[in-house]
């Protein structure tokens, strides 16, 4: 018979579903044991922050370096352009329509203050080193690499890389839903799940939208400096989206992607040099994604927010999830630490950022895969085809 697999987004919908039903049912020294159960995984994941930063953004900035002429240039500075914008895109569209659909409150920490539970024990894991340390010398090393003529510190950096996308693979992932489950039961407990059930769907629908806007108005230029029919081209890239639906991957979709961008008319040359590179460099729906759902926790909150303070974030943010692509929820994992230390989020608040990331992953997948089409046109027009 054939294997069924459950996958990420189901196993998450379950443990909400199953912290929300039991929080308010379950014995307190029951609760406890999950409590004492998130208390160790924040820890461990606090730990592993920098060093999935470390393994994942120098292995990818020293590809990109290795890479030369006016073309990688180019595509680089466009898919960051692009990342950047629907950012910004994103926060703007929260800071208008957002107030009217959600109402301040207490802070989501507070949840355990409420229910009086603690638990039973707690191990205190401390990172090697900072977040912004740990950007500096993924930044440092990466370029570095890129100009050395040896392989050998590349090759451990590779390496490295591997294990913590193994890790992320093997040890997170699988154990997020638990995670999740712990978070939620401790909510419900404390009287607070309903309030946050009900943003996580108002934001998810307008998160929605915003993506299928986002994708109009990127192929709209892309038409105008490429001169071909925007609408022609976004209904070509269409197999493309849905596989992205399936696959949960910018990095496995890229034979889709490629051949559906030849079909648009762009050349061999330009599709095959651009596509696979901003698989992994271009993030625009993923960023629409962490931002809009960022602000409106902060905003549930009534935490304190400025544009200048977002769009520090944006712009990191768009450097931290090079080379996320190809993991399963790689972005928000990416995206945690600077989360922490540009915007103040607790653990809690990571927690439901990870829920609400992984709730959309698909349609922030097939958003990403969809625009590098669009990138694709705009190069083979720099080009000169």
């Amino acid at each position: 018979m054939k294997k069924i697999k459950f996958g990420l987004l189901p196993r998450i919908l379950v443990a909400i579903v199953l912290g929300v039903a039991l929080g308010g049912v379950m014995p307190e020294w029951c609760i406890r044991i999950f409590l004492t159960f998130n208390g160790l995984f924040s820890q461990l994941l606090g730990f592993l922050i920098p060093l999935i930063i470390v393994g994942m953004v120098i292995p990818a900035i020293a590809d990109i370096g290795r890479g030369a002429g006016r073309m990688l240039l180019y595509t680089v500075l466009l898919a960051y352009a692009s990342t950047i914008v629907a950012g910004l895109a994103a926060y703007f569209t929260g800071a208008l329509t957002f107030p009217s659909l959600i109402d301040a409150g207490t802070s989501l920490d507070a949840a355990t203050d409420l229910a009086k539970l603690t638990p039973y024990f707690t191990v205190e894991i401390a990172p090697l080193m900072s977040v912004m340390t740990a950007l500096v010398l993924a930044f440092m090393v990466g370029l570095g690499l890129a100009y050395l003529k040896g392989d050998a510190l590349r090759k451990v950096a590779v390496d490295f890389g591997d294990l913590v996308t193994m890790t992320i693979e093997a040890v997170i992932i699988p154990l997020l839903p638990l995670y999740i489950f712990g978070i939620f039961l401790d909510m419900t407990a404390a009287g607070e799940v309903m309030r946050v059930i009900g943003v996580f769907i108002k934001i998810i629908g307008v998160i929605f939208v915003l993506h299928i806007v986002w994708l109009v108005l990127l192929y709209a230029v892309s038409g105008a400096v490429s001169k071909r029919n925007p609408f022609k081209m976004l209904s070509t890239m269409l197999p493309a989206y849905f596989t992205a639906l399936g696959t949960q991957s910018s990095a496995a979709t890229i034979p889709v992607t490629l051949a559906q961008t030849r079909k648009m008319g762009v050349s061999d040359e330009v599709s095959g040099f651009v596509v696979p590179l901003c698989a992994t460099i271009h993030m625009s729906g993923s960023m629409l994604k962490i931002v809009a759902c960022a602000l409106a926790l902060m905003m549930m909150q009534g935490m304190t927010y400025d544009f200048g303070m977002f769009f520090g974030f944006i712009c990191m943010l768009a450097i931290t999830m090079v080379a996320a692509a190809g993991v399963p929820g790689g972005a928000i994992m990416a995206a945690l630490g600077v989360l922490a230390t540009m915007l103040g989020f607790s653990t809690e608040d990571q927690a439901l950022m990870i829920s609400l990331y992984i709730a959309m992953d698909s349609f922030g997948t097939a958003c990403n895969v969809t625009g590098d089409g669009a990138l694709a046109a705009i190069m083979d027009r720099i080009n000169g085809k």
